[in-house]
């Protein structure tokens, strides 16, 4: 009658390639921005705003260690040696 197709055939899978040399600049461009810059980018923008000090200590705390996780995920992922 018909022939049957396969679903998958189709469809593309989309594959992060973390050896490329794109991301690895990216992503460790964002990590040294967030680890470095993010914690006195948020102090900043806080007191700008003039919202409470201690608030703004915890966030710039917050990106920070989110930064040190990324930079530890690329070193792990051996993306940065």
């Amino acid at each position: 009658m018909g022939e049957s197709k396969d679903k998958s055939e189709g469809k593309k899978t989309l594959k992060f390639d973390w050896n490329s040399r794109f991301w690895r600049v990216s992503l460790t461009l964002l990590a040294a921005l967030l680890t470095f810059g993010g914690p006195y980018v948020v102090l900043a923008v806080f007191k700008v705003l003039d919202l409470d000090y201690a608030i703004s200590l915890v966030s710039g705390f917050i990106v920070f260690v989110v930064g040190l996780a990324l930079l530890m995920f690329l070193i792990k992922k051996r993306v940065i040696s």
